[in-house]
């Protein structure tokens, strides 16, 4: 029998240390997330809608669990594929996969290159069925499509990767369609990295729209775009199909021209105080050259505090607002910049290192079912006063805490640290997922 030798410390000579602590974890609030991907049947849909065309026989690791896997790794914040192996024997993902050992990184490795453009429209109708389900729980009264593009640098030769003159950097260009009022992500969609914003975007959104309206017909929707979605055939699409829309314009010769009498009244309110910020709303009707009939346009001018130079916002809509909440309505897009920050960093979007690119794209949108698994959970189950924080505060504050096994003859027991700070708030996630009703 091999004797442990404890560590003693010449730091310290009263601490000793060895290694025979037991199975221990330190991400044991993970069972509060799978807790609550078992309540909206997150397993069985998937079970029911991914398969990749894998020609083995049998498996020990299968499609689905390690679908799982990554979902579960990526939202306790393990990114790198070696995390994989290094997890093998980890207590709480085993449990949460009812698996002896995880599937090793070469494993994982060639699940992803399996997946292909079938799996892609398998997560698309993985996706609604998961907002069925989130919507039985919640229904939305409007829905807010915050339409937007970014990049996800490249470092190789990934096929599409390509040189994008807006962000004066190689990478894939994306297209994201979030939820503007819940930052649920409804969309992802990897592109080329030179094609340009709109390119693509009438495409996109149509199967949203389509879903929107079949399937919650009661529900209003609207859509937020910038300058770099200006294109008429979305105007088209979005008013064809009843969503109300307000999308910026760039600034050009005849929209000033048509600005000017707002201009000239901001020089005659200014004229006395030509220092401090002053600004004037308006609006006008406007046809482009590409555009079939005019549309209202909004326009904001403003002068900044000590500048003499004025400022122009205009915005292409079919709602009815009046010119000042219209651009208001506007401005609140803003937060879509913290939901794409969320899932760059928190959920590790931009990281896509094969060298396919309809991998990548499955590895997108696996990325994506894990934002919004979390998304869901932090929403619906988190304690009111928890609800706005970040995913790195709740992995440190409530997913990173320490537990030992224990094993008897009918149960496994993890003893949460005695220490932990938010017990309460633990107990009160998972009260408020038992409580949860799919109506």
């Amino acid at each position: 029998m091999k004797i442990i030798d404890d560590m003693q410390l010449k730091s310290n000579k009263k601490i000793r240390m060895n290694f025979s602590g037991g199975d221990l974890s330190s991400d044991t609030g993970i069972f509060l997330q799978k807790e609550f991907a078992t309540k909206i049947g997150f397993e069985q849909i998937i079970a029911n809608s991914f398969k990749t065309d894998d020609t083995a026989s049998s498996r020990t690791h299968t499609d689905t669990k390690n679908l799982e896997q990554e979902v579960y790794q990526t939202i306790a914040g393990y990114f790198r594929e070696d995390d994989a192996d290094e997890m093998r024997t980890e207590p709480v993902f085993c449990e949460i996969l009812n698996k002896d050992a995880l599937a090793s990184q070469p494993t994982m490795s060639r699940f992803f290159n399996r997946t292909n453009d079938t799996t892609l429209e398998q997560f698309e109708k993985i996706n609604c069925d998961l907002r069925k389900t989130i919507y039985k729980i919640a229904p939305p009264e409007m829905i807010l499509f915050d339409i937007d593009s970014t990049l996800f640098e490249t470092y190789g030769e990934q096929e599409g990767n390509d040189y994008n003159h807006h962000y004066r950097s190689r990478g894939y260009h994306p297209l994201l369609c979030y939820d503007g009022l819940t930052g649920d992500l409804l969309k992802a969609e990897l592109r080329d990295g030179s094609l340009y914003t709109s390119n693509g975007a009438e495409n996109f959104m149509k199967p949203l729209l389509k879903e929107y309206l079949e399937e919650y017909p009661e529900t209003d929707v609207y859509l937020r775009g910038d300058s770099g979605f200006a294109a008429p055939e979305l105007y088209e699409l979005l008013e064809e199909n009843g969503c109300s829309y307000a999308i910026r314009l760039k600034i050009n010769k005849t929209l000033v021209q048509k600005a000017a009498e707002l201009s000239d009244e901001l020089i005659e309110g200014t004229r006395e105080n030509a220092i401090d910020y002053a600004v004037v709303y308006g609006e006008f009707l406007y046809q482009a050259g590409s555009w079939k009939y005019p549309r209202r346009v909004i326009v904001k001018v403003e002068k900044p505090e000590n500048q003499i130079a004025h400022l122009y916002t205009f915005i292409v809509t079919n709602m009815e607002l009046t010119p000042e909440q219209l651009i208001q309505f506007y401005c609140n897009r803003g937060r879509m910049e913290n939901f794409i920050k969320e899932s760059k960093n928190g959920f590790d979007f931009k990281t896509l290192s094969s060298s396919s690119k309809s991998v990548n794209a499955n590895r997108l949108q696996i990325s994506m079912l894990a934002y919004n698994l979390f998304n869901w959970f932090r929403r619906l189950a988190l304690p009111e006063k928890m609800r706005h924080l970040r995913i790195d505060t709740i992995r440190m504050k409530l997913f990173k805490i320490a537990s030992k096994v224990v094993r008897g003859a009918r149960y496994l027991t993890f003893k949460l640290c005695s220490s932990c700070p938010y017990k309460d708030e633990y107990y009160q996630t998972l009260k408020n997922i038992w409580q949860l009703r799919l109506e």
